[in-house]
C-alpha cells in the first residue's frame, strides 16, 4: 500500500490537562534499521501517557514525542534488516512513543503476532500491561505457583492483567480497590480476594486472609505512605516491587525490619529499557504466556473505546478512576 507523507496525530501542545491533547498534521515516521512501520488500528491508553501529558514523564531522547505506548495494526513497511515478508502481518507491540497516530514505528523484535480470534482493539490493550506485569511480578519478584500476591489498583489495566496471570499460573491474588463495586468486578475477573481500601485497613485484611503469614510479594503502583504499610503485609523473605509512585515518590521505612525479615525491595520502569532487553522480554513472554493468548485463555479486561480524535476524553476517564480494565483509542 502507499504510505502518505503526513498524518493527523494527537500531539501534546504543552504540559497540562487533557485539553492540551490536540490533533495536528505531522510527518509519517520512517522505520529505521530493525524497525517496522505499523498502520495503527487501535492504541492503548496508559497512565504513563497521562504523566507525559502533564510533563512528568518525558519520552526517551530517541523516541517520538507523541503520546502512546502500545498499538495494534498491520505492518506496512520494513526498515533495513527486516524481511519484507513481514509486510501485511497483524501485530501488537509496545512502542517508546507515537502510538496516538495512524502510523507508528516499532522494533520488529518487540512485535507479537495477533492470533485469529483476537480483535485489534483487544490486541492494543495487551503489550504494556503484559510486559510490565511479567517483568516485575514474575521476573523481579519471581512469583511461582502457590504464592500469594498483593496487587494494588485491582481494576486497572495492570491490576486486571496481574489477576489474569496469577490465575493462569496458580498464584493467589489479593487486590485492593476503591469501592465495593470495583471489588466485585475484580472478583468477577478472577481475583482470589478483594479489599475495599476505603472501608478496611488493607494491612489487617491481608493478615486475616493469610492467617497472619503475609503475602509473598506486593505489586505496588502507589508508593508514598503505602510502602511501609506494604512491608507490613509481606511474609518473611517477601518481595516488594514498585512500578509507579502515584501516591508519592518518597517514603519512610524502618531498615532493621527489612533486615530481620529478609525482605527484598525492587522495582523498574519499562519505557527507558534498551531495545535489546525489551526484545528478550518479548521472547520470554512469547514462550511462556503468548500460547494462552492464542488459545483464548488470556484476554485483556476492556473498559471503553474512544475515537483517536477524542483522546482527551479518554484521558479524562482514566483520571476519573472509574474505568475497569483498559481504555483504547480506535482509528
Amino acid at each position: 500500500m502507499t504510505v502518505p507523507a503526513e498524518m493527523n496525530a494527537i500531539v501534546i501542545r504543552e504540559p497540562g490537562g487533557p485539553d492540551v491533547l490536540e490533533m495536528q498534521r505531522v510527518p509519517v515516521p520512517c522505520p529505521r534499521a530493525g524497525e517496522v512501520l505499523v498502520r495503527v488500528a487501535s492504541a492503548g491508553v496508559n497512565r504513563p501517557d497521562v504523566l507525559q501529558r502533564m510533563g512528568a514523564y518525558p519520552p526517551p531522547a530517541d523516541a517520538s514525542p507523541l503520546p502512546g505506548l502500545e498499538v495494534a495494526g498491520e505492518i506496512v513497511a520494513a526498515g533495513q534488516g527486516v524481511d519484507a515478508a513481514v509486510i501485511g502481518q497483524q501485530v501488537c507491540v509496545l512502542v517508546a512513543g507515537g502510538g496516538y497516530a495512524p502510523y507508528a514505528v516499532a522494533a520488529h523484535a518487540q512485535c507479537f503476532p495477533v492470533p485469529p480470534g483476537l480483535s485489534l482493539v483487544e490486541a492494543a490493550a495487551i503489550p504494556e500491561t503484559l510486559m510490565t506485569v511479567w517483568a516485575n511480578l514474575f521476573e523481579r519478584a519471581y512469583v511461582v505457583e502457590g504464592d500469594i500476591v498483593l496487587i494494588h489498583g485491582g481494576t486497572s489495566g495492570i491490576g486486571t492483567m496481574a489477576i489474569s496471570l496469577c490465575r493462569l499460573f496458580g498464584i493467589t491474588s489479593i487486590v485492593t480497590c476503591g469501592s465495593d463495586e470495583k471489588c466485585a468486578a475484580a472478583m468477577d475477573w478472577g481475583a482470589g480476594h478483594a479489599i475495599n481500601y476505603r472501608s478496611e485497613d488493607f494491612v489487617e485484611a491481608v493478615k486475616r486472609i493469610t492467617d497472619g503469614a503475609g503475602a509473598d510479594a506486593v505489586l505496588d503502583m502507589v508508593g508514598g505512605d503505602y510502602l511501609p504499610r506494604n512491608l507490613r503485609c509481606l511474609a518473611e523473605d517477601g518481595r516488594h516491587v514498585s512500578i509507579a509512585v502515584l501516591g508519592g515518590a518518597k517514603a519512610r521505612i524502618f531498615i532493621p525490619e527489612i533486615m530481620r525479615r529478609r525482605l527484598t525491595l525492587t522495582g523498574s520502569t519499562l519505557r527507558p529499557r534498551s531495545a535489546g532487553l525489551k526484545a528478550l522480554l518479548v521472547h520470554e513472554i512469547a514462550q511462556n504466556v503468548w500460547p494462552f493468548v492464542e488459545s483464548g485463555q488470556l484476554r485483556p479486561a476492556m473498559d471503553r473505546t474512544f475515537p483517536l480524535a477524542q483522546a482527551a476524553e479518554a484521558h479524562r476517564r482514566m483520571e476519573a478512576g472509574d474505568h475497569v480494565g483498559k481504555i483504547v483509542l480506535t482509528l
